[in-house]
């Protein structure tokens, strides 16, 4: 059964797509779909060149129907499942011109968004279930639901969706206040929204615990430093580590007892997965 969960929401599937074609179709069109008999038909394969997580098939599925809604698509998975390289991922059938003129736009975003989920599944996996791993707001314009949706997808949890969904106080915002400042104004001002501080140290730390943050983000430490942070916190808060973190360190960092750790890798450098769309004959 398909995990609704790990959905983006069918506005921003929509919004994104109509963009993502009007942008490759142009003023004209596919002018070299239009050589194409209007009667032929194809049933074609999505397969994976290499291994990965799949996410997107939301967007891929809304692309070929904004084209052709008579378009079928077939997933033989759902949204994070894991395939092997050389996998059917989906079938698709239909109108030539129509899953052709369909072909790159859905390609594109179904392999950017199962390129995410990987990423996240090798950062979760690496974790070994000691913490969460948290996406952040550094994110592709325009693609923030679709690419955190591919990040649920590939075992990670979200971080905020925008500005509005909670308070990070960081060094920039401590330019006219100080932390205790900051901290009382916003629970008096958004009583029960998530206040985060940042830290650099272990007395930033102290002093985010006595304004009564709900969390702290551990910024740039290196594993000892965060288990001696989390130590110092002893449960009165949550912790969240933020900052050189990658594969070859997000074990050590787990081990040292965070509840999260945030990683901008997860969408702003994972590589885009390669997928293929082949005609069967």
């Amino acid at each position: 059964m398909r995990p609704t969960w790990v959905d983006p929401p069918i506005s921003s599937v929509r919004d994104v797509v109509a963009r993502a074609l009007a942008e490759d179709l142009g003023v004209f069109g596919d002018l070299t779909a239009g050589l194409i008999p209007p009667k032929a038909t194809v049933t074609a394969a999505i397969r994976s060149r290499v291994g990965g997580v799949l996410a997107g098939t939301m967007t891929a599925r809304a692309t070929f129907e904004a084209v052709d809604g008579s378009v079928r698509v077939g997933w033989l998975g759902s949204d994070g499942d894991a395939f092997e390289p050389g996998g059917l991922v989906a079938e698709v059938s239909g109108s030539l011109v129509s899953v052709l003129t369909a072909e790159r736009t859905a390609l594109n975003l179904l392999g950017h968004l199962s390129g995410v989920a990987t990423l996240t599944r090798r950062f979760v996996d690496a974790a070994a279930g000691r913490c969460q791993i948290r996406d952040t707001r550094k994110t592709t314009p325009g693609l923030r639901a679709l690419e955190k949706a591919a990040v649920r997808a590939g075992g990670g949890v979200n971080h905020r969706g925008s500005l509005s969904d909670g308070i990070l106080i960081k060094d920039n915002h401590l330019a006219g206040l100080t932390v205790g400042e900051a901290v009382s104004a916003a629970h008096a001002r958004w009583p029960g929204v998530p206040c985060q501080v940042e830290c650099d140290t272990l007395d930033q730390v102290r002093t985010a615990l006595e304004a009564g943050a709900g969390m702290v983000l551990l910024d740039n430490m290196d594993p000892p430093q965060v288990a001696s942070a989390v130590a110092l916190v002893a449960g009165r808060a949550l912790v969240e580590v933020s900052g050189r973190v990658t594969l070859d360190t997000v074990g050590d960092y787990a081990a040292a007892g965070p509840d999260f750790i945030s990683v901008g890798a997860l969408t702003h450098s994972a590589p885009v997965l390669d997928l293929g769309l082949d005609l069967e004959a």
